[in-house]
């Protein structure tokens, strides 16, 4: 059975976003000192700019910029210390290469709102705006794409694929209540985000619940800790074992992955589309 396939276009500047005609790419960009995998490299404006270019290059559509690690025991970071760590980098990003649409992975209002004045053009929020009150009304206000993640607080599950939906849908009421578009709206089921092992196989499993709620969806699996545990290999070395995951949820709908391996992805990425979208 052939997945839900939604046809949205998102402006973001002078470069149009569509989904609907291919799987689009997102390449991760952490400007943090302790992200799980690549802390500390990127932090520096003129590196971060050299890399975005890079990952471009090699096949991404968008780039997410993120300054506070979500690694399992990371340590909160105020908002000056995430403005003064990802403002400077969207700014020379934007000055560059104004080419570029730009994400800002956060989940405080404020970074969002100076991260969008300063060349950002989508809000990617870990806590699906249920964190700061004030983001949905920002987001709304800014009229930008958002991403609205998965995550609690406690895993107290009691049927977890219907309310990890659940939860997803009232981040959705949220998002409407404060005036987002639904055509702005895009979801991602938070793999690695208060989900043990088995809970992020199981949910993998069930990304076509996700992907037929009307909504398209965005799938960030690239070096979790799953995919280490069912490999029993170290961070740095399952690129197969995130495009595998990446293949299975294009299998099941989802239209955005989000990605630190670009150039190798992006060869999965063309693959299943050309299986996905073939006689179209």
């Amino acid at each position: 059975m052939k997945p839900t396939i939604y046809e949205r276009s998102y402006q973001c500047g002078k470069t149009t976003l569509t989904l609907g005609k291919s799987t689009l790419i997102m390449g991760i960009l952490n400007v943090t000192p302790d992200s799980f995998s690549d802390g500390g490299r990127y932090n520096d404006p003129e590196r971060a700019v050299m890399h975005a270019l890079q990952m471009i290059e090699d096949g991404a559509d968008l780039i997410d910029i993120g300054g506070e690690s979500t690694r399992p025991g990371h340590e909160p970071v105020g908002m000056e210390e995430e403005l003064s760590r990802v403002i400077p980098v969207i700014e020379a990003i934007h000055k560059q290469a104004p080419h570029i649409p730009i994400s800002v992975d956060t989940y405080k209002a404020e970074v969002a709102r100076q991260a969008i004045h300063a060349g950002a053009h989508m809000i990617n929020d870990i806590w699906g705006f249920k964190e700061d009150p004030q983001m949905a009304e920002v987001a709304a206000q800014l009229e930008c794409p958002v991403i609205l993640m998965h995550n609690r607080k406690e895993r107290d599950y009691t049927d977890f694929v219907s309310d990890v939906v659940r939860d997803l849908l009232e981040s959705v009421e949220i998002a409407r209540r404060a005036g987002v578009k639904d055509e702005h709206i895009i979801l991602d089921p938070g793999i690695g985000f208060a989900k043990d092992y088995k809970e992020n196989l199981i949910l993998m499993k069930s990304l076509d619940r996700l992907t037929e709620l009307g909504f398209p969806v965005l799938l960030a699996t690239s070096r979790k800790r799953f995919i280490r545990t069912a490999l029993n290999l170290p961070v740095d070395d399952v690129i197969e074992g995130t495009a595998a995951t990446v293949a299975f949820g294009i299998a099941q709908g989802c239209q955005l992955v989000r990605v630190h391996d670009v150039k190798q992805i992006k060869r999965t990425v063309t693959m299943c589309d050309a299986m996905l979208y073939a006689n179209e």
